[in-house]
Parts: structure tokens; sequence; C-alpha cells
């Protein structure tokens, strides 16, 4: 399963198009079994709604993490059952 299911296809959760094309490629993918093959046929899926401007995201969510050597916590697994970052302000670089 790829997010393009839920954005590109006309059965898609969040589309209100059909694109018959866009079906077609993606039905082919599922059924592919050599990655490179699978992943050039999801690339022109993502070119065609690039071309045709699908999708445009006016919000998107960030959540704040951290990876390096200067973190010391990166807040992860703060509140139980959400599996993203806590707070930003829980997070925590060394020294501080």
């Amino acid at each position: 399963m790829t997010r393009i299911d839920n954005y590109f296809l006309s059965t898609g959760t969040y589309t209100d198009f059909n694109i018959p094309e866009i079906d077609a490629m993606f039905k082919e993918q599922e059924k592919e079994s050599d990655p490179k093959k699978r992943e050039v046929l999801l690339h022109k899926i993502q070119q065609i709604a690039y071309d045709r401007a699908l999708f445009i995201p006016l919000y998107a969510w960030v959540w704040h993490s951290g990876v390096g050597p200067r973190v010391a916590d990166a807040s992860l697994g703060k509140i139980p059952l959400f599996y993203y970052t806590g707070p930003f302000e829980d997070m925590k670089l060394k020294g501080q």
C-alpha cells in the first residue's frame, strides 16, 4: 500500500477525479514482483499527478524529531500510543 491510493486513484479517500491511466498503472504495479519495475510505475504515477497538479498540499503536519550526536532526548515515546514525537519542548540537546 502507498499513499498514492488515497490521493490519486479514482476510488481514493481524498480523490474527486478519475484518471484511468493512473488506475491502470497502479493495478499493474500491485502485481509487479520486481521492485525496480514497480518503482518506475510509481514514479510515472507521481509524474502524472505532478504534471496535472492533482494534489496541492495547503497544510502539512510537521513532527519535530531530532537525530544526531547533539540530541540527548528526541522525545519519541513520551505519549503512550502516540507514535510521533512528544511536544517540541520535550526535546533535549546534550548540554541543556
